[in-house]
C-alpha cells in the first residue's frame, strides 16, 4: 500500500538536485520510491509500460512533491526504449545520478517445474534481468563521463531463501545479485556505485494479483504474518526508504551490496516454527 502523502514538515531533503530515472515507476515499489525521491528533492522520470497510469502518477507526485517529475513509455525488454529513457532524463535534467531498476514480472504463478515453460522463462528473464542489464548498460553511458552515480536494482528475497517462488523468477532474481557484484567491481573504478534490495512480501498490485486479485489489506496482513518481525506494518514505502538511502550521499561508500528488506523473514526455517518447545 503505497503511501499517498506526506506531512507537509520542513526536513533534509536527502536527494536534492539529484536526477533519478525509475523503471517500472507507475506502481508499487516504483511509484513509493519515485514519490518518495521526489519528496527529497530528486527530479523523477518515471519510466513504465503503463502509458496512462504512468502520466497520470507523474503529474501527482510532481503536484504534490513541486518537484519535475515526468513519464516516459519504456519497456525494459526493448534496448531501444531504455535508451531513449535514459537519453530523455539527461536531455531533460542534464544529467542522471540514480538509475533505480525496479520493472519486474512474476511470470506464470505456478511454483513447480512442471509448469515451466520456455516462452514465460524467456519473458520473465527478457524483463526482470536483462532489462536490469539494459538500465545498467545505458546509465553507465552517461555516468561513467561525471565519474559517479548510483545504480539500483530490485532483486527479491527469493534470491536468498525459498519462498515458493516460480522458479523463472526465482533465476531472474539470483541472477540480478550476481550483476550488482560484478558491476559494483567493474564500475567502482569510475565512481559509480552499484546496489540492490531484495524486499520479502510487499503489498503491491503486482502481488494482489498473484493472490487472487485480492485487495491491498489482504496482501499486507498475510505478509505480516509470515514475517517474524512482529506488529511492524508493511508496505511498498519499506522498499523505497531503502532505496532512498541507497540512493543518497548517506551510502557513498556503500557498493555491491544486496540490501534484504523482508521483516526477517529469511533468518527463519518455517518448519522449525511448527516444532512445539
Amino acid at each position: 500500500m503505497a503511501c499517498s502523502s506526506f506531512p507537509a514538515t520542513s526536513f533534509a531533503k536527502r536527494l536534492e538536485g539529484k536526477v533519478a530515472l525509475i523503471t517500472g515507476g507507475a506502481s508499487g515499489i516504483g511509484e513509493s520510491t519515485a514519490r518518495l525521491f521526489a519528496r527529497h528533492g530528486a527530479k523523477v522520470v518515471i519510466a513504465d509500460v503503463q502509458s496512462e497510469l504512468g502520466h497520470s502518477v507523474a503529474e501527482k507526485i510532481q503536484s504534490e512533491s513541486g518537484q519535475p517529475v515526468s513519464y516516459v513509455q519504456c519497456d525494459v525488454s526493448k534496448d531501444s526504449d531504455v535508451e531513449n529513457a535514459v537519453n530523455t532524463a539527461v536531455s531533460m535534467h542534464g544529467k542522471l545520478d540514480i538509475m533505480f531498476n525496479n520493472a519486474g514480472i512474476t511470470g506464470n504463478y505456478d511454483p513447480s517445474i512442471s509448469s515451466v515453460e520456455y516462452e514465460d522463462f524467456k519473458k520473465v528473464i527478457d524483463i526482470n534481468l536483462y532489462g536490469g542489464l539494459i538500465g545498467a548498460k545505458h546509465a553507465a553511458r552517461v555516468m561513467i563521463p561525471e565519474r559517479k552515480g548510483c545504480i539500483l536494482f530490485t532483486s527479491s528475497f527469493a534470491s536468498v531463501c525459498y519462498g515458493g517462488i516460480p522458479h523463472a523468477y526465482t533465476a531472474s532474481k539470483h541472477a540480478i545479485v550476481g550483476i550488482t557484484k560484478n558491476l559494483a567491481v567493474e564500475l567502482g573504478k569510475h565512481g559509480i556505485r552499484v546496489n540492490c534490495i531484495s524486499p520479502g512480501g510487499i503489498p503491491t498490485p503486482l502481488a494482489a494479483k498473484t493472490m487472487g486479485d485480492v485487495d491491498l489489506k489482504t496482501v499486507q496482513e498475510a505478509f505480516m504474518g509470515i514475517s517474524n518481525l512482529k506488529g511492524v506494518p508493511v508496505d511498498a514505502n519499506d522498499v523505497a526508504e531503502a532505496a532512498l538511502y541507497l540512493g543518497s550521499e548517506e551510502s557513498k561508500f556503500v557498493s555491491g551490496l544486496n540490501m534484504i528488506v523482508d521483516g526477517g523473514f529469511c533468518l527463519t526455517n518455517s518448519g522449525l516454527t511448527q516444532i512445539d518447545h
